[in-house]
């Protein structure tokens, strides 16, 4: 990548719409918004101007990306190496400053950190880094990455895990996860007191959903009784909930999860009954068998990774909380989420709301929570706030 001022160096004009949206906050700017590259290479460094010629911003360009434009600054950037190291800097510091109780957490959550295209979790020792963009996909950058985070925060070892679909979309060529420094691939991390097993090159997302750490333990506050724990993943809602319920059952499709659940559960010495079904099946038999719980955990990939996926998206959401609510004791604890950044909070609730309705419950909502502190959340960018986690007390 050019360290050379952008001024030098590419410009992208941007339509009226495309503007606004800049002006108004967002970071990002449409490929349907682009009104000329001037031949501007994929990856480069570009100065943003509006329809009329006026600057606004230093930006990362894809040349394949639907997302053409990520602005990085407000201003010119008269050496973008330097500006990258100030990021990596500030990122961990506000780490230090919100993180508690744990060794496993977000360092670097893209456009949040006002890094685009960076993704960096910490694992204890190991950490795992994903390049989502062309531009950080630069081998000048991937090195200024390693350095900066390797002297920063001393790992054994710095892991790549690849999306192929990521880099299909952004035209880069084909990777595979695996090694970038070290040689440790697994390692046993601590989230408020629970261990759990960690293996870089395997698992969704880099392996855990750490966006969940501080609603685990602001669940297990309040779960009492015998507790059910729907799309359980590898146990992180299960295995906080087991010191505070009578039972726990864990259920999810996937038989690797659950065998790295088990793992976790002894681990902490803890007794999880792990069941592998479909969470919709499982939900309607249990409902019309009239098995009862006091805490239901409802916390299932994104249903809506599209805004066209949206109404199909609250149906299944509805369906799933509507079965909870009935499975419910009186005085029973629904801990309700959604991952899908195109469902609003309001919608959500909205949702809830409806399905207490047809369940004949009255909701108290004790807490709307979001991801954890070290996944920040940018105002102008609602791409950046997408977890919601209701705790809901039950009554008939």
């Amino acid at each position: 990548m050019s360290e050379k001022p952008p001024a030098n160096g590419p410009s992208i004009r941007v339509s009226p719409r495309g503007a606004s949206r800049l002006k108004e906050g967002h970071v990002w700017v449409y490929r349907s918004d682009i009104v000329s590259t001037n031949d501007a290479p994929p990856g480069s460094v570009v100065t943003v101007t509006d329809h009329r010629g006026k600057p606004l911003g230093t930006a990362f360009y894809s040349s394949s990306s639907q997302i053409a434009i990520r602005r990085i600054s407000h201003d010119p950037v008269a050496d973008v190496s330097a500006l990258l190291r100030h990021r990596i800097a500030d990122a961990i510091a506000y780490r230090e400053a919100v993180v508690h109780d744990t060794d496993a957490y977000r360092v670097i959550f893209s456009e949040a950190d006002g890094l685009p295209g960076v993704i960096v979790d910490r694992y204890s020792d190991i950490l795992s880094l994903q390049i989502l963009t062309q531009a950080v996909d630069a081998d000048s950058v991937r090195q200024l990455l390693l350095s900066e985070l390797s002297d920063r925060l001393n790992p054994n070892s710095v892991v790549e895990r690849v999306d192929p679909r990521i880099r299909e979309l952004e035209d880069l060529s084909p990777r595979e996860s695996g090694l970038l420094q070290g040689d440790k691939t697994s390692t046993i991390v601590t989230m408020n007191g629970i261990q759990f097993h960690h293996d870089a090159l395997e698992g969704q997302k880099t392996g855990s959903f750490l966006d969940q750490r501080e609603n685990y333990a602001a669940a297990a506050q309040i779960a009492h009784g015998d507790a059910l724990d729907v799309f359980c993943y590898q146990g992180g809602f299960a295995l906080h909930l087991a010191p505070h319920c009578s039972s726990v059952t864990g259920v999810d499709s996937s038989r690797p999860a659950l065998e790295a659940a088990d793992r976790n559960a002894a681990l902490n010495k803890k007794e999880v009954e792990w069941i592998e079904a479909n969470a919709f099946d499982l939900m309607k038999d249990y409902a019309a068998s009239e098995r009862r719980y006091d805490t239901i955990v409802l916390d299932p990939p994104a249903f809506a990774k599209t805004k066209r996926d949206l109404d199909a998206a609250m149906r299944g959401y509805k369906e799933l909380n509507l079965r909870a609510l009935k499975m419910l004791r009186p005085g029973g604890l629904l801990i309700s989420c959604s991952c899908s950044c195109h469902v609003g909070q309001s919608d959500f609730l909205d949702m809830l709301a409806s399905a207490g309705r047809d369940a004949h419950r009255q909701l108290r909502l004790v807490e709307l929570r979001s991801q954890s502190k070290d996944h920040p959340i940018l105002p102008g960018v609602p791409e950046t706030s997408y977890l919601k986690c209701a705790i809901i007390l039950v009554s008939y």
